[in-house]
C-alpha cells in the first residue's frame, strides 16, 4: 500500500485548544481554529503579521508577553506566565473598542535537530469568566468581613449592654459593657452565665416571658434586677428584637439593656414628694387621685425613654445613619446625606461641633451628662431646650478615623423632674417653717 502523508497543518488547526504558532521574532505563522474563535480576528488577517500588530493591547500587557518570548528565546525552555490581563481589539462590526480578557499563557520552544529555535508555540487559555468571578467572590468576602468588623465595633462601642442570641434563644455573645457591668470575664459560656446574675425573685418570670417571646417570634421588653460587679442589684430595662429571614423565620436575636436604677429612685422620690405636698394642701380624695396619675405619668416617661443613634462620616460630619428617635427629635425625615450643621446649625455656637472635632482629630471618646442643646424650631420660631446623656465614639477603617458614632438618651424629662423635686422640697421646707 502507498503511504499516506498526514496533513499536519490541517491537524494543527483542528486541535481542541487555543494555539498560536510564531517565528522567533514574533511573526504569526498559523493558529488553531479555537484560537481564531477566541481572538476575534480572521486567520487571514493575522498570519504574516507581528503578534503585537495583529493583537494590539496595552503597552504593559505587550511588554509582559514579550518578556515571556525573550525567556523562551534565551533559555529554549517552556515558560508559563502568571495570570495576566491582555485586552483584545473588538471588530468594528461588534462595536469596536477593547474587550477585557484574562489569560493563563504558556510558551513552548520548537527546536530543530541542532537545538536551534524554529518556532514559539503559544497556548493561551482564556480564563476571563473564572477570573472575574473570583474577583467578585473576593470582593464579596472582603465586604462581608468589613461589615462584620463594623458590626462588632458598633456593638462594642455602644454605651449600653448588648447581647445576641441564636434563633432558639440561646445567648451566644455579650459586649464589653455587659461584661464590665456584671464583672464577668467573658470566659464563661454565655448560654448560661446570664441567669446567674438575675435576681432570684425575677428569674422565673423572666425565663417564662422570654420563652414565650421566642415561641411567638415577637420583640421582647422586660424590667428586672441584675447583679452588678460590686454585688449590688440594679434595675435594668431590656429590649430584644428578632432579625428575620425573608420567610419570616428568625435568623438571630439582638438585645440591649440600660441601667434604670436612678430613674426608678427618682420616680419614687418625686412621687413621694408629690404625695406629701398634696397631703399638706389638705386635698384628700382629689389629691390622692392626682398623685396616682402623676406617678403613672412619670413612670411611663422614664420607661419609654428612647435612645438616639447616629453615624456621621468625614470631617464635615455628614449623616450616614439616623434612627427613628433621631428623626423625631429634629422633626424631619430628611437627615441622611446632610451635615450636622445643615440639620442643626445652632450646634456650632453651643460647642457640639468643637466636641466632634476633638473626637475626630484625636480619637478620644467623649461622654456627656445632661448636656443642654437649644433647638431652633423653625416652623414655629421657638427655641426648645433639650438635655442629653450622650457619647461620641470615633470609628476607623483601615486604621484611619473616618467618622463618629453617636449614642444619646434624651434626659430632658429627668432634668425637669429633678428641678421640680427641688421646688417641692423647698416648698415643703417653707410650709414647715
Amino acid at each position: 500500500m502507498a503511504s499516506v502523508s498526514p496533513d499536519y497543518q490541517y491537524l494543527f488547526r483542528l486541535l481542541p485548544h487555543n494555539y498560536l504558532l510564531l517565528l522567533p521574532d514574533g511573526t504569526i505563522v498559523d493558529n488553531s481554529d479555537k484560537h481564531v474563535g477566541v481572538s476575534m480576528l480572521n486567520r487571514e488577517q493575522a498570519v504574516g503579521r507581528n503578534i503585537f500588530e495583529a493583537y494590539p493591547s496595552a503597552p504593559k500587557s505587550q511588554q509582559e508577553l514579550n518578556d515571556s518570548h525573550d525567556y523562551v528565546r534565551q533559555h529554549k525552555q517552556p515558560h508559563t506566565m502568571p495570570v495576566m490581563r491582555y485586552d483584545l481589539l473588538r471588530p468594528e462590526a461588534e462595536g469596536g473598542g477593547y474587550e477585557q480578557r484574562y489569560w493563563r499563557i504558556t510558551h513552548y520552544p520548537v527546536l530543530d535537530e541542532q537545538g536551534e529555535l524554529l518556532y514559539i508555540l503559544q497556548h493561551p487559555e482564556d480564563i476571563t469568566t473564572q477570573h472575574l468571578a473570583d474577583q467578585q467572590r473576593l470582593a464579596a468576602e472582603q465586604a462581608l468581613s468589613q461589615a462584620q468588623k463594623q458590626a462588632l465595633f458598633t456593638l462594642e462601642a455602644l454605651p449600653v449592654m448588648v447581647w445576641t442570641a441564636q434563633p432558639d434563644g440561646t445567648i451566644d455573645y455579650f459586649n464589653q459593657r455587659w461584661l464590665q457591668f456584671t464583672g464577668r470575664t467573658g470566659q464563661e459560656d454565655p448560654a448560661g452565665s446570664w441567669q446567674a446574675v438575675i435576681h432570684p425573685e425575677d428569674l422565673p418570670h423572666l425565663s417564662e416571658s422570654w420563652g414565650q417571646a421566642i415561641a411567638e417570634r415577637q420583640p421582647y421588653e422586660a424590667e428586672f434586677r441584675m447583679r452588678r460587679h460590686d454585688g449590688q442589684y440594679r434595675w435594668v430595662l431590656a429590649r430584644t428584637v428578632p432579625q428575620r429571614e425573608a420567610d419570616g423565620s428568625v435568623l438571630m436575636w439582638v438585645g440591649s439593656g440600660i441601667d434604670i436604677q436612678e430613674q426608678k429612685q427618682l420616680v419614687l422620690e418625686l412621687t413621694e414628694a408629690n404625695e406629701q405636698q398634696l397631703l399638706l394642701s389638705e386635698q384628700s380624695y382629689q389629691a390622692a387621685q392626682l398623685a396616682q396619675r402623676q406617678r403613672e405619668t412619670f413612670y411611663n416617661l422614664f420607661m419609654e425613654a428612647p435612645a438616639l443613634i447616629s453615624i456621621v462620616r468625614g470631617s464635615e460630619y455628614r449623616i450616614e445613619f439616623a434612627n427613628p428617635p433621631y428623626h423625631e427629635l429634629f422633626a424631619t425625615s430628611e437627615l441622611v446625606g446632610r451635615t450636622v450643621l445643615e440639620v442643626v446649625p445652632e450646634a456650632a455656637e453651643q460647642g457640639f461641633i468643637a466636641l466632634l472635632d476633638h473626637v475626630y482629630q484625636t480619637g478620644e471618646a467623649f461622654q456627656g451628662s445632661e448636656m443642654k442643646l437649644q433647638l431652633h424650631r423653625r416652623a414655629t420660631g421657638q427655641i426648645e431646650e433639650r438635655y442629653f446623656d450622650f457619647s461620641y465614639q470615633a470609628f476607623r477603617e483601615n486604621g484611619q478615623i473616618v467618622g463618629i458614632f453617636s449614642f444619646a438618651f434624651d434626659v430632658t424629662e429627668r432634668v425637669h423632674m429633678r428641678q421640680q423635686l427641688n421646688q417641692l422640697q423647698n416648698a415643703r421646707g417653707t410650709s414647715h417653717n
